[in-house]
């Protein structure tokens, strides 16, 4: 189980710090709820404790991993299928695994996509999320701010 003041990664979300943890009534019985504040935007998620595991939260990874997946973001391999129904759902796997070098692919991939041929409404929307869910969780493991390390993902883009 989690605290509260601790920094943790929702996979749909990102990362953030618990601000408190709720008890309320889902039905019959009570639950507690982690309540994730995240960075950028003032969102609020509110997570139960006991889907954790299954939702896929973590701890944020620490300094050296976020450094490897900036350092590595030019030289992953993208393959995406050019079937655009396919490749959303590929890319939404990805991004629902939590990893961040899965998660680093994806943005990778679409902007790749985005500077060849333009993206669709729906893949524009998923390269946005995708690139707070990794922005967030780098931005508190290296104490950074988030257009430091969204200028670090652009610069190795190239």
């Amino acid at each position: 189980m989690y605290r509260v003041g601790e920094n943790i990664v929702h996979p749909l979300h990102g990362a953030g710090v618990i601000d408190e943890i709720e008890e309320r009534k889902v039905g019959d019985t009570m639950k507690q709820f982690y309540v994730l504040h995240l960075g950028k935007g003032s969102m609020t998620v509110k997570i139960p404790v006991e889907s954790c595991d299954s939702i896929g939260v973590r701890p944020v990874v620490d300094s050296e991993y976020a450094e490897r997946v900036i350092n590595s973001f030019g030289d992953i391999d993208i393959d995406m299928t050019q079937n655009w129904n396919k490749r959303y759902r590929e890319n939404l796997l990805k991004i629902r695994s939590g990893d961040l070098f899965e998660v680093a692919g994806v943005i990778k991939g679409l902007m790749e996509r985005e500077n060849e041929k333009g993206l669709s409404n729906g893949e524009r929307k998923m390269l946005r999320s995708a690139k707070q869910i990794l922005i967030s969780e780098i931005v508190i493991a290296q104490k950074s701010t988030y257009e430091e390390v969204e200028m670090r993902l652009n610069k190795a883009f190239g």
